[in-house]
């Protein structure tokens, strides 16, 4: 994944996975702008469109850092709204394994985008990042999320216990893991 190549565009049968832009942060505010959604998150809730647009600024810079990553908006092909976005970061190139995270507008949640966007992702990652691994973070009551990566062939391995604070209070966390075949 060379710093200074075009955006890896991935076209889905619904979906179009895209770089997230500037022009992006009003919709990504409204998406995470929810807070019982947003509650598994790993984050708290941004306090303005200004903040959204830092956070995107730093998915752009993930892949100039020395572990790079990338993160993708889902669009809905044929439409122009984000409705969500996921990503590969934290990659190590010497063992092959990197991390991902991901979120959806409420509005389209249940529909199966995630999938279809997280398979699409997770098969780029194998051809263009030779993954062997990919590990993510997931909430204990976070039921859709665990629900979602067990479809993708991610397993249980532990309990990191208070691992993370968001919303004033430190949490536990999953971690879940998919090996090769990634």
């Amino acid at each position: 994944m060379p710093d200074q190549s075009p955006f890896p565009v991935i076209e889905t049968e619904r979906l179009v996975l895209r770089e997230v832009v500037d022009g992006d942060a009003e919709r990504l505010f409204e998406i995470h702008w929810d807070q019982r959604w947003m509650e598994w998150w790993g984050a708290d809730v941004p306090i303005d469109v200004e903040e959204t647009r830092q956070l995107i600024d730093a998915w752009k810079s993930w892949r100039r850092t020395p572990n790079p990553g990338v993160r993708w908006g889902l669009q809905i092909a044929g439409e122009s709204e984000l409705v969500g976005t996921c990503g590969l970061f934290k990659w190590n190139r010497n063992w092959d394994s990197c991390s991902t995270s991901y979120e959806i507008a409420t509005w389209r949640s249940g529909q199966g985008y995630m999938t279809e966007a997280m398979s699409a992702v997770l098969e780029w990652g194998a051809d263009n990042m030779s993954l062997n691994r990919v590990e993510a973070l997931v909430h204990p009551s976070n039921s859709p999320s665990k629900g979602l990566l067990e479809r993708l062939g991610f397993e249980y391995e532990g309990r990191l216990r208070q691992a993370a604070r968001w919303g004033g209070q430190y949490r536990d966390l999953l971690l879940m893991a998919k090996v090769s075949p990634v």
